[in-house]
């Protein structure tokens, strides 16, 4: 009697341990969906080091010490650099270049638009222009800058300071608000 009831104790653990298991199924998109609800990350990387490249050359390099990825979000999926970030842009083969830096940065999947913060540094490394400001928005498809915050724009001639700030990516062409500073020009 004793034996009979054993197996029935040892059996209905095993039977009580079966269902607990079996009832818990924990797919991957339950689980981005619990981390979205609980606004974490889907994904960490740190010390990353990125190349893009397009028909063989290298077309920039994205370094930072730590990437968070959010690609779990329905609407508005981003990837957030909260330790900084430096990306080398590349143009001409590779001759011409352009490096951007700040100290936080996030970049939203759909509409390739980074937010970039902090002691933001534009650098034309072929015209040694240079755009200091503390936020910038880089539209990635049109390559295109805009700011509405304090800047200093460098260029061999110039130094401009001023509030509001539009340009192409290799700040050749720009449009600069509320400006103050010496300006060289030329008549036509």
């Amino acid at each position: 009697m004793i034996n009979i009831f054993k197996i029935f104790l040892k059996s209905t653990a095993v039977c009580l341990l079966t269902v607990v298991l079996f009832s818990c199924s924990n797919t991957s998109k339950s689980a981005r969906d619990f981390l979205a609800d609980k606004n974490l990350p889907v994904g960490t990387a740190k010390n990353i080091y990125h190349i893009y490249k397009d028909s063989g050359y290298i077309t920039s390099k994205l370094i930072s010490n730590r990437m968070l990825d959010f690609s779990n979000r329905k609407e508005h999926p981003y990837n957030e650099f909260p330790d900084g970030i430096k990306i080398v842009n590349f143009e001409n083969k590779g001759l011409d270049s352009v490096t951007i830096t700040g100290n936080y940065a996030i970049t939203y999947a759909k509409t390739s638009v980074s937010e970039i913060r902090g002691n933001v540094i534009v650098k034309n490394h072929s015209d040694l222009s240079m755009l200091t400001t503390e936020q910038l928005f880089w539209d990635q498809k049109t390559n295109y800058f805009v700011s509405e915050k304090p800047f200093c724009l460098t260029k061999e001639n110039d130094t401009i300071f001023g509030v509001g700030f539009e340009s192409k990516g290799d700040l050749s062409e720009h449009l600069a608000k509320k400006i103050t500073g010496k300006l060289e020009t030329t008549e036509n």
